[in-house]
């Protein structure tokens, strides 16, 4: 009853939804492209080839992904993988990473038509749901069809779990209908538990971000880089900022600007098309920017260097000296600090980390990096770095080791996945014409 008065409520904001996809695509054009498809009207599938179904949301859901749907393309499996997102920019990344060995759709709407006509025409052996994204009538359709669903890279912050709380008999539902959940940390895996989650079908696996894999021209791509901010002077990244946090950032680049005159100050806004309005708040701090997606060949006159492309984080990452990772000093949660960690680049933070609470916490205790509470001490933070070589390397390496101990994820996700598919496999093959 609980699923469709929900279902319900999902229709009638329909008109709202189509308003804000138009409202969304004066930002990003992509939002106006490919409407049928997030109502399931895709063509069908051809083919009897095996197919995985992976959602991933949005970027941060796709860099999870991309370490193991490389090893399920690269595991001798003749599987056809269909990747799903919600947002463009998730495409862009997809596209980036895993170009045609995958395919892409946006995911259906959680409305029970669109979710029936995206499982007709995708026919799925498997779907795997990058962390925690439950949708009721994705799981009600794959349980009536008795479609295994793993949930990979499962985290659940404790703000989450009261969320969901509030909705107790429907997200216990939803969670003892999953085949296997592959939990990050222990605490996340005894959260899912409390919900509904059946203890037999959670594992602790940790979380395959730690498995990424940095392409081995990086180091030499990055000195081509820091060649063109200038190698003499002090660089610092602020990544994935959002509105309202790149602000702070400039207060604190006035602050560093002091102490550090010639520094650069390397920004990268979450989402690319945010670029032009990052770049207009850059001038009216009076700095002179340059812009990645122009290809200066020098940033020697420039202050502020904006990354306006994507794919290009870890080479922002491993051209600086420092790294602040956004969404931590206003209320997004925090993004991921494993990148700048893996490629020894000292780690700052906000305080504002729900969503990445145990790799902060681990990376504060090894002394990977620090938390900052505002503007005022991200200065003083970045500054201390910049002056101190070997505080910087320190750091540096302590968080390089800490993700190569943590590697092994992967590992444990492709068991599950083995697990399920295999005996899924046979059982097709024993049902064909005899």
């Amino acid at each position: 009853m609980v699923r469709q008065l929900y279902s319900a409520i999902h229709y009638l904001a329909l008109p709202y939804i189509f308003l804000r996809l138009a409202w969304r695509g004066h930002r990003d054009p992509g939002y106006w492209e490919r409407w049928g498809e997030r109502f399931g009207r895709i063509p069908p599938l051809s083919g009897d080839q095996q197919t995985l179904w992976v959602h991933a949301v949005s970027v941060g859901e796709v860099q999870a992904a991309v370490p193991l749907v490389r090893a399920l393309l690269a595991g001798g499996r003749d599987l056809r993988i269909v990747v799903t997102t919600t947002t463009p920019t998730g495409h862009e990344r997809v596209q980036q990473a895993l170009g045609n060995s995958v395919v892409h759709r946006y995911a259906p709407y959680d409305l029970p038509g669109a979710v029936r006509r995206f499982l007709e025409r995708v026919r799925p052996q498997l779907v795997i749901i990058m962390e925690t994204e439950l949708w009721p009538n994705i799981l009600h359709q794959c349980s009536r069809r008795r479609i295994p669903v793993l949930l990979a890279n499962a985290r659940l912050s404790e703000q989450s779990a009261a969320s969901y709380r509030r909705v107790a008999t429907t997200a216990g539902k939803m969670l003892a209908s999953i085949s296997c959940i592959a939990a990050q940390t222990r605490q996340d895996a005894a959260r899912l538990i409390s919900l509904g989650a059946r203890a037999d079908r959670v594992r602790v696996t940790g979380n395959t971000k730690f498995d990424v894999r940095l392409p081995a021209s990086l180091s030499e791509e990055a000195q081509v880089l820091r060649r063109c901010f200038g190698v003499d002077r002090g660089v610092w990244i602020a990544a994935s900022t959002h509105d309202g946090e790149e602000q702070q950032v400039l207060q604190a680049f006035e602050q560093v600007r002091k102490a550090l005159p010639d520094s650069l100050l390397v920004l990268v806004p979450r989402h690319p098309t945010r670029a032009v309005s990052v770049a207009a708040l850059v001038r009216k701090f009076g700095h002179v920017t340059a812009m990645r997606s122009e290809s200066p060949v020098s940033c020697a006159d420039a202050s502020v260097f904006i990354g306006d492309t994507m794919g290009e984080l870890p080479l922002f990452y491993a051209a600086s000296d420092v790294a602040f990772v956004g969404g931590s000093l206003v209320r997004e949660g925090g993004h991921n600090m494993l990148e700048p960690a893996a490629l020894g680049i000292p780690v700052v933070f906000g305080p504002y980390v729900h969503d990445v609470a145990e790799i902060s916490d681990r990376l504060l205790e090894v002394g990977a990096g620090r938390r900052v509470n505002d503007k005022d001490e991200l200065a003083t933070a970045v500054v201390e770095y910049m002056h101190d070589a070997n505080l910087r390397h320190v750091a540096g390496q302590r968080g390089s080791e800490f993700v190569k101990e943590n590697r092994g994820a992967l590992d444990l996700v492709m068991e599950l996945v083995d697990g399920i598919i295999a005996p899924t496999k046979s059982a097709a093959s024993a049902g064909g014409p005899s």
